[in-house]
């Protein structure tokens, strides 16, 4: 058998055992026979909190056994294969399994990161705020590139995509944007990608063709159920309502339906201009809230855990995760972990799994 088709299936082979480890196979099967014999009865939304938890856990382990079981099928079924191509002589055959077992190993590795998104929020979805630093139409045109970014990763990965919030620059770009990240695992994925981005370029708004550096800041917190209690004294809010703005704004209202809400004892400002109506503007703000003051109790959480700080820092020099590069050079490199890419291009266009896995693991590796 070709050497390439026997390390690929020796990789899936040995991520297929990670898995196992991780999931601790007959346990978690015999945890998804109990919870689908809890689900058949007929009282258990007498308590529809308890049901839902336990759906949820139903969902989320059945998912985990079944990506083990279709990896581990289609690796048998692409060896069974390669055997009989190889018998036979076929090298388009074999030229297409071995292409098969590349992405399956892909896919196994993938599945290995998944299994680290055992966080108590990973598997919510997700606010991500953009905020331009100093610099003007500059920082608000990489304001702007970023949230085109996640937005591009966010839907390639099949989840929706809601807009909460935008502020248009002055001449370009954005000052600010929130939008919300629904799928499974967003939270877990997307909560490495906060910090502050740094972009080199030769600028196309300087008539001089000067090289330019600016700032974006990237903030990603959980979206949160009823579930989870976050107490808030509403004395210690301002609550402030004024008229959408941003790209479009002028059709999302003429009165004043945007809500903005401060947080005094935390500095914490959450703000919502998505709806026509003022009312579900607030909901949504006060949501927003709950949900950024959740994550920074996260955060404390995983800053006792590690010993390191994990918060938000100036939008400038010495504080960015990531620098992008497209001028003298092309290159993306994530300060933290050095996973580096030649392809800026294609990281702009949403291409940034290898980031935020390499970011994951690290994460996951410090807390070990």
């Amino acid at each position: 058998m070709r050497a390439e088709i026997t390390h690929d299936a020796e990789q899936v082979r040995q991520s297929l055992a990670l898995l196992r480890r991780r999931l601790d196979w007959d346990v978690a099967n015999d945890r998804l026979k109990e919870l689908n014999a809890k689900a058949e009865d007929p009282t258990l939304w007498d308590d529809p909190e308890t049901a839902q938890k336990l759906m949820q856990e139903r969902t989320h382990l059945e998912n985990q056994i079944n990506a083990l079981s279709e990896i581990q099928t289609d690796l048998d079924d692409s060896l069974e294969l390669a055997e009989m191509a190889e018998a036979e002589g076929d090298d388009a055959a074999i030229d297409d399994i071995q292409a098969s077992l590349s992405a399956l190993r892909e896919k196994a590795a993938r599945a290995e990161l998944e299994a680290l998104l055992s966080g108590e929020a990973d598997g919510n979805n997700a606010f991500v705020e953009i905020h331009a630093g100093a610099g003007g139409t500059e920082s608000n045109d990489w304001a702007n590139m970023l949230y085109r970014m996640y937005v591009r990763w966010a839907q390639a990965k099949g989840h929706k995509v809601e807009i909460i919030e935008e502020q248009a620059g002055e001449e370009a770009g954005i000052k600010s944007a929130t939008v919300l990240v629904k799928g499974i695992n967003a939270y877990g994925w997307l909560k490495t990608e906060s910090g502050v981005h740094r972009l080199v370029r030769i600028s196309p708004y300087d008539s001089n063709a000067r090289r330019h550096t600016s700032f974006s800041s990237v903030w990603v917190y959980p979206e949160i159920d009823d579930n989870i209690e976050i107490e808030i004294n509403e004395s210690d809010c301002r609550i402030d309502t004024f008229r959408a703005s941003g790209a479009g704004g002028q059709h999302v209202n003429t009165t004043d339906s945007a809500v903005r809400i401060t947080h005094v004892p935390s500095g914490i400002v959450v703000q919502c201009q998505s709806e026509r109506s003022q009312h579900k503007n607030r909901a949504t703000a006060w949501n927003m809230l709950r949900a950024r003051l959740y994550e920074v109790e996260l955060q404390k959480r995983e800053e006792e855990a590690n010993a390191k700080a994990a918060t938000k820092t100036e939008i400038g020099w010495g504080h960015q995760i990531r620098s992008y590069v497209l001028q003298p050079y092309q290159m993306v490199k994530d300060l933290r972990t050095g996973v580096e890419s030649p392809s800026p291009d294609a990281v702009l266009d949403g291409d940034l799994d290898q980031f935020m896995g390499a970011a994951l693991a690290a994460r996951v590796g410090g807390e070990e």
